[in-house]
């Protein structure tokens, strides 16, 4: 055997490492008690000569040690995965009130951001606008514009500290910045007045002229030693009167040979940047027609007039903010929430919120409101399920946590609540016919090509739908009756005549309203599709 032929081998007076050339090519000598008092590198451990027992098997007694190693051990993998599922807390707003103004100060509009994200690039333009009228000393004027939530006023704040982060890295010598919200102007001229105490401040002014006439001068002739200028305008869209003469002469002063004004405006209308050039441009060619007063070909000449040159270079850049997608907003929610250390919401409580929020207007305002008012209708339904009897006690810890984070049925309720509309809860409320008769309107005036219809026409379509789904139709005289029950609730307008077939209906709602209110019942949500 191999075992007697290396002792022949290799004789030695010492037993013990005669036993370990014998023990090593068989798994047998483990359970012999020489090796318990000998030893091996795998059953040095107390705790598994405490723990093993003549029937356990050598693999388990392995797999004890090696699990007992690896917890002394403290590595950094199993540091790791400790801090990813072990150290979140449980949330339980009910309980702990601390987490529940956490989670709402986290999801409120003012909270601002470290990060905004789903925005990097709209503020790499302007951040990138702003370095070229610095680096070059060039005024210039930028237009944001974009649907309500998108973000633009959150941009502009981010936009100035990245600026300023890059001027003490290339030690550029900072503009004076002026942000202002034109809602809080008492008149629309106090704005000129604003820019004009920033370029002259600590200076006496001139009180025998106004503010514009004089930013007009100050940028008309070389001024050695004066600053740039960032005016950063929010709502602007405040000063547009009927003639747009504040808008119009206050991006004109980014048109002056020697301006040093970098104007921003931020608005919500698109398209208010190609109105201010018409506007302007039919300003100045009835200037002057009135001052000229002479042929059309005289006119026509004056076209070329630098006045007219500049209106036509006035134009300001323009850079949109869409709305927020699906993504967008899931993303944009996930990183306000993770200033909170626990799981406020399920995955699909959130993409319910974010699809429905999307698919309506993309208002990032909304949906944070929507969250909010999720989280305090769960509160509510954990208090209500309190006074039953304290159920939780009796569950698990992971199914307590589960079931105190929002799900999908509070997103739907707090949807309710913010879209809520007393003209769709009147079109649920209302009996199943009347009901079928709006539906029917929406099919027949669906795509915009009738406004209005006779009620021998809705007939029809009410007929038909009534048919699709077997149930009996009511005849024109009933039906007739239940247009003026419409009628009276604002639904419908149900005109006047004689013959009852002949009469004029017309929606006085949103057909859109009509089409949300009934498409939580699938007989109405297959007729309207």
């Amino acid at each position: 055997m191999p075992a007697f032929a290396a002792l022949r081998q290799f004789p030695s007076s010492d037993p013990t490492s005669e036993t370990i050339v014998a023990v090593t090519p068989r798994k047998t000598r483990l359970r012999s008690d020489s090796d318990a008092a000998i030893g091996s590198p795998l059953r040095k451990s107390p705790r598994l000569c405490k723990e093993g027992t003549p029937h356990s098997s050598p693999t388990a007694s392995i797999r004890k040690c090696l699990k007992t190693s690896l917890n002394l051990s403290g590595s950094p993998q199993k540091k790791q995965l400790s801090e990813d599922f072990v150290e979140r807390q449980n949330w339980n707003p009910r309980v702990d009130e601390t987490q529940r103004r956490a989670a709402n100060e986290a999801l409120h509009v003012s909270t601002a951001q470290m990060n905004v994200v789903c925005r990097e690039n709209e503020q790499n333009r302007i951040l990138d606008f702003c370095k070229k009228c610095i680096k070059e000393e060039k005024a210039g004027s930028l237009y944001v514009c974009g649907c309500p939530g998108t973000g633009k006023t959150l941009s502009m704040e981010k936009v100035k500290v990245m600026l300023a982060d890059w001027e003490n890295e290339e030690c550029i010598q900072y503009p004076d910045v002026l942000p202002i919200n034109c809602t809080s102007l008492a008149n629309m001229n106090d704005i000129f007045s604003k820019i004009i105490e920033k370029n002259h401040s600590g200076k006496k002014r001139s009180r025998s002229t106004s503010s514009l006439q004089q930013l007009q001068n100050l940028y008309s002739q070389q001024t050695p030693g004066m600053k740039m200028i960032l005016v950063i305008a929010d709502e602007l869209d405040y000063l547009i009167t009927r003639d747009r003469a504040v808008l119009h002469d206050l991006f004109m002063l980014t048109t002056l040979p020697f301006s040093k004004c970098i104007l921003l405006g931020v608005a919500n209308a698109i398209d208010l940047a190609d109105r201010l050039q018409d506007e302007s441009v039919l300003l100045v060619l009835e200037y002057l027609f009135l001052i000229c007063r002479t042929t059309l070909e005289t006119l026509i000449v004056a076209c070329f007039h630098p006045k007219v040159v500049s209106s036509l270079q006035s134009k300001p850049m323009v850079i949109t903010f869409c709305a927020y997608s699906k993504d967008q907003i899931i993303n944009i929610l996930q990183e306000r929430l993770r200033a909170v250390p626990y799981t406020v919401f399920q995955p699909q409580a959130l993409e319910l919120c974010a699809r429905k929020v999307a698919a309506a207007s993309g208002d990032m305002r909304k949906a944070l409101a929507v969250c909010r008012s999720a989280i305090e209708i769960l509160i509510g339904d954990s208090m209500l399920s309190s006074l039953d009897g304290p159920e939780d006690q009796h569950k698990p810890a992971e199914n307590v946590s589960m079931s105190n984070q929002v799900r999908i049925d509070h997103v739907a309720a707090a949807l309710s609540k913010v879209y809520k509309s007393p003209v769709v809860d009147t079109i649920i409320s209302l009996p199943q016919h009347q009901q079928i008769i709006l539906c029917s309107a929406v099919k027949l005036f669906r795509g915009g090509k009738k406004k209005d219809t006779t009620l021998g026409e809705l007939n029809k379509y009410y007929v038909d739908v009534c048919k699709s789904t077997s149930i009996p139709p009511v005849g024109i005289l009933e039906l007739s009756s239940m247009c003026r029950v419409l009628d009276d609730q604002g639904i419908l307008k149900l005109g006047q005549s004689r013959d009852d077939k002949l009469r004029r209906v017309t929606l006085k709602v949103d057909g859109a309203d009509i089409v949300f209110a009934l498409q939580g019942v699938r007989f109405f949500r297959n007729c309207l599709q």
